[in-house]
């Protein structure tokens, strides 16, 4: 009995759980460890096939598919809504590629990366953040995916929708859904396991799968029903000034799906082989997702003419479906592309930033376990879809920081700093990213600036009731706003009052660091050899001369 009490007694030490402190150049202060240490070169294996593959099963997203599809729900013809999703995805795929170069040409994560902007403790602001998103979000898409299982088992064993339900009706979930979610996260959690570095091999075989399945489900809306009788006769009921706004909002959430994205790119740019493997993004990325999108238009398109109803979710489509073979594979692809999208979007994100927030005792791995647990189960996702409307829409809402972040991070290396930086002062609190105690007030102001406006119009979107007037047009473009607006003011006030300590004359980057500190112990190891060696010979002549006597 000593033995068990003393086990879980271990087990709940803390010391139990400290990783085990290894040699670096950037830990020195207690700031890091390992896993959020600049990447070594023989990590850095992502070829620019890697990007193209990860983009293709990123772009096989079911928020991707709902959101072209819901454009239409909103009034857009097809005609409308593929221009408005084009532009908005060569405006991210734009500002992935800057801000996933500085990750590449760094080796450093978003959130050791973004010190350098906004001081070494106000981006702690911006991780914390991003991990409360991730951990909401992981919920959220894991119960998605949990709908993908229940059209997989449903095809299989139709009986499923007669199991009893035992749980209340308060519950806001059934028993077979809870069954399904935990199969759904039970199947997603090994993949969160892999090392960020191996994990571009899912991406790899989600984007040869899911597209497949895309295109067969495109083929069969147009067997069903020829284009001339469904998506070439659909038409826009949006006019006037209207049809502009709700263009532009449609515009705004294209941009949201991947905002935060486009800030922890460097995330997955880190471990490039050169900064030139992940140039390929705004080519790719625009023509992918303006693919997947019509796709998502054209299915939905057939479904109102077969069901009478703009089906925007594809999972309600397929229940449809009397082709059980037909049903299982597209749930699958599905599945596929939501523990894909989990993963890149939300599991790993929220891993890099824990590991940051906590280095001692948090790696990338336990990072991810965390996120799994809280995002999956103590934050009830069938909750919060269930009765929080409202809050859904500040969750969406979010892009109103997000624009801002990516912003500053750019504006800052590229046009202030223009690439000249210092990555090892990145993982020093008292080092030349300090700012004013830890704070850049040009950064705080940029947000401030930005974020303030935009308020009201996602105070309205969460409560209807409450009139803020023109005020919500703002919000509709929050991501564009913010984005821009930031990055003039950061630009402005940082050319007008430029901190000068965070300023040097080239790139320091962590292969220097590495190589000057290499060099250092060679000398000192030379020098150590050759004073050993005058001392052996000093000996040596003593002797002789003892001999000599």
């Amino acid at each position: 009995m000593s033995f068990s009490r003393e086990s879980v007694s271990n087990f709940f030490t803390p010391s139990k759980w400290a990783l085990e402190p290894e040699k670096t150049t950037f830990a020195a202060h207690g700031w890091s460890n390992k896993y959020m240490d600049p990447v070594p070169p023989r990590l850095r294996t992502w070829t620019t096939w890697n990007y193209i593959s990860y983009w293709l099963s990123d772009a096989t997203n079911l928020a991707v598919w709902e959101l072209a599809s819901s454009m239409l729900a909103v009034g857009l013809s097809w005609r409308q809504a593929l221009p408005c999703i084009a532009s908005a995805y060569a405006i991210i795929s734009v500002v992935m590629v800057l801000n996933g170069t500085i990750g590449a040409r760094l080796h450093v994560a978003f959130p050791v990366l973004n010190r350098s902007s906004f001081g070494f403790w106000f981006s702690y602001f911006t991780v914390f953040s991003r991990v409360i998103l991730s951990m909401f979000w992981f919920g959220i898409q894991s119960y998605n995916g949990s709908q993908c299982v229940y059209q997989m088992l449903k095809a299989i064993w139709p009986s499923i929708a007669q199991i009893p339900n035992h749980l209340s009706p308060t519950a806001n979930i059934t028993s077979s859904g809870l069954m399904c979610y935990f199969l759904y996260w039970l199947i997603q959690l090994p993949f969160m396991l892999l090392s960020p570095h191996k994990v571009r091999w899912l991406f790899f075989v989600k984007g040869i799968i899911v597209p497949i399945a895309w295109l067969a489900m495109v083929i069969w809306c147009f067997v069903k029903v020829p284009a001339s009788e469904g998506l070439f006769v659909q038409h826009a009921t949006a006019e006037g000034p209207y049809f502009s706004w709700t263009w532009l909002s449609a515009m705004n959430s294209a941009l949201g799906i991947y905002s935060s994205l486009s800030v922890n790119i460097p995330d997955f740019t880190r471990y490039a082989k050169d900064e030139k493997a992940q140039y390929v993004q705004p080519f790719i990325i625009p023509i992918a997702f303006t693919l997947c999108s019509f796709a998502g238009i054209a299915v939905t398109s057939a479904g109102i003419q077969l069901y009478g109803e703009v089906l925007w979710d594809p999972l309600l489509l397929i229940d449809r479906w009397d082709n059980r073979a037909a049903a299982f594979f597209a749930s699958f692809a599905f599945a596929l592309t939501t523990i894909g999208t989990n993963i890149s979007a939300n599991s790993l994100g929220a891993g890099n930033d824990m590991t940051v927030l906590c280095p001692k005792y948090i790696n990338i791995r336990r990072g991810q376990v965390i996120c799994a647990i809280i995002g999956g189960w103590a934050l009830c996702p069938w909750e919060i879809l269930a009765n929080a409307a409202g809050f859904l829409s500040f969750m969406n809402g979010y892009t109103i920081f997000l624009g801002p972040f990516a912003g500053i991070m750019i504006t800052d290396f590229w046009l202030v700093h223009k690439g000249r930086v210092d990555v090892p002062a990145m993982y020093n609190p008292n080092g030349r990213y300090r700012y004013v105690g830890g704070f850049n007030w040009r950064a705080v102001l940029a947000m401030l600036i930005t974020v303030v406006p935009t308020l009201p119009g996602l105070v309205n979107s969460i409560n209807p009731t409450i009139s803020v007037g023109n005020a919500t047009h703002l919000f509709d473009i929050a991501w564009m706003y913010g984005f821009f607006v930031a990055s003039t003011v950061y630009y402005v006030t940082s050319t007008l009052f430029p901190a000068r300590d965070t300023y040097v004359e080239e790139l320091i980057s962590a292969d220097d660091a590495v190589l000057e500190e290499n060099y250092a112990t060679d000398k000192s190891v030379t020098a150590s050899i050759h004073s050993g060696s005058e001392k052996k010979m000093g000996e040596v002549k003593s002797s002789i001369k003892g001999v000599e006597v």
